[in-house]
């Protein structure tokens, strides 16, 4: 199922990190007294009664004019734009405010489910300040403490209440695949260059396209399904400006996507802002190809790839497993890599290993390098088994879950690695204790 997007608005001082933090478990949004301190989203995957959504916490808007509140404003529309759900955090210590109401009004020409949550209701009586929020038009008020979790629970129970349980068909002869990285390294040109260079024939794959930035076509016989992360269709210099808030529309794209381009303009280099894109994308486990664009435009010599290679490697120590390849838009050059590299690393994602197969690899590894000891014990490894694939996921069956270190599990994967073809792919392990002790 497509994950959920519920996006959490509203003015300043609300208390919307708060809520944030209280419904995902963990205190990764900044919490200040101080008016203004969320300026970027943050966004996180949270889990309530089995169904999973992504959260996202925004700054808080308001009349005044304050320093980035026009950055702020926009974060917070695109948020609106493209979120399933919202939830609108009010003050019910500070009550109505005409902030409060320019968000309403913002929200009342959305048609999306809007939660509207009365936050620092305390104690029970309280309670009673929420009624003043029918006066928004947004339904019914629910009073919550985001610093005590009173009320987190009824905002959940809402939340699941409009997810809906809809099944997205994933066909393994599709390659899905999205385009993201940082403003200006020619993602929209590549989608132009990919769809233009093969005079493709556009066609409905069942089970495949959800909206109209889905963009199915063929090439050479096997079906592609580009997901274009460039969402927003409104047009003007406060729109041109966000693409540096743009996380949060390459979300969607993302989540559909089984293969993750990573553009990086050749001419340019790598930036710290193209290690930040890319983070979603391996927090979901998505294949990954690193694509350096505009190579037309770069100075070469013979070992000018080579070097840009080794810098990418230095860069991304995280995704040594990701090809990286070269490629102009512009001139469409070397477009013939970048599906050979499509195809290859779908193989991969959809990788099925047999266990006779897998477990001989695990043994060998096992006796060419033993696990260190680690947490009062040395690892253990029965057996293991493939259990899923896009991406392949394994299970090992060990003594004792807590002795595997880091550094092993490395070792593991790199010997699988070795062994089969797991390019652009990560690999999931999960570990469960041996049922019986170990004599």
């Amino acid at each position: 199922m497509p994950n959920t997007i519920v996006a959490i608005v509203g003015s300043p001082n609300v208390g919307k990190s708060t809520i944030f933090n209280r419904i995902i478990g963990d205190r990764r949004a900044i919490v200040d007294d101080e008016a203004g301190i969320t300026r970027d989203r943050l966004y996180a995957n949270a889990t309530w009664l089995k169904k999973t959504f992504t959260l996202i916490d925004t700054g808080g808007i308001e009349i005044a004019n304050r320093p980035f509140q026009e950055q702020i404003r926009i974060q917070a529309n695109i948020a609106i734009d493209e979120a399933d759900i919202i939830i609108f955090v009010t003050d019910g210590q500070v009550g109505v405010t005409s902030d409060d109401r320019m968000v309403a009004k913002m929200l009342h020409k959305v048609k999306k489910p809007i939660i509207l949550a009365v936050n620092k209701i305390d104690e029970g009586i309280q309670s009673a300040n929420a009624a003043e929020f029918y006066s928004l038009g947004l339904g019914e008020p629910i009073p919550v403490s985001g610093s005590h979790g009173v009320g987190i629970g009824e905002i959940l129970n809402r939340i699941v209440d409009f997810i809906k349980d809809e099944k997205e068909e994933k066909r393994e002869d599709v390659v899905t695949f999205c385009l993201i990285g940082r403003p200006n390294v020619g993602k929209s040109s590549l989608t132009n260059a990919i769809l233009s260079e093969e005079r493709v024939i556009v066609s409905d794959i069942s089970g495949t396209t959800r909206d109209s930035i889905d963009t199915p076509f063929t090439k050479d016989g096997r079906n592609y399904v580009v997901i274009d992360t460039a969402g927003l269709k409104k047009k003007g210099k406060i729109y041109e400006a966000i693409d540096k808030y743009s996380a949060i529309r390459a979300l969607k794209a993302i989540e559909r996507s089984e293969i993750v381009l990573l553009v990086i303009d050749g001419d340019k280099g790598i930036l710290e802002q193209d290690k930040h894109v890319i983070q979603y994308a391996t927090d979901l486990h998505k294949a990954i190809i690193i694509v350096v664009n505009k190579w037309d435009l770069v100075d070469k010599d013979t070992n000018t790839m080579s070097s840009f290679t080794k810098t990418i490697r230095n860069e991304y120590k995280f995704l040594d497993y990701a090809p990286v390849i070269y490629v102009s838009a512009l001139q469409r050059k070397r477009l013939n890599t970048l599906f050979d590299a499509l195809v290859l690393v779908h193989e991969a994602y959809h990788t099925r290993i047999k266990t006779s197969v897998l477990n001989d690899v695990l043994q060998e590894a096992q006796v060419m390098n033993q696990a260190p000891d680690f947490n009062g014990g040395r690892l253990k490894i029965y057996y293991g088994t493939q259990v899923l694939s896009a991406p392949p996921t394994i299970t090992l069956v060990v003594n004792d879950p807590n002795f595997m270190h880091f550094s092993y599990q490395r070792y593991l994967e790199n010997r699988l690695r070795e062994t089969f073809n797991f390019d652009g792919t990560p690999i999931k392990f999960s570990l469960k204790r041996h049922s019986k002790k170990e004599k």
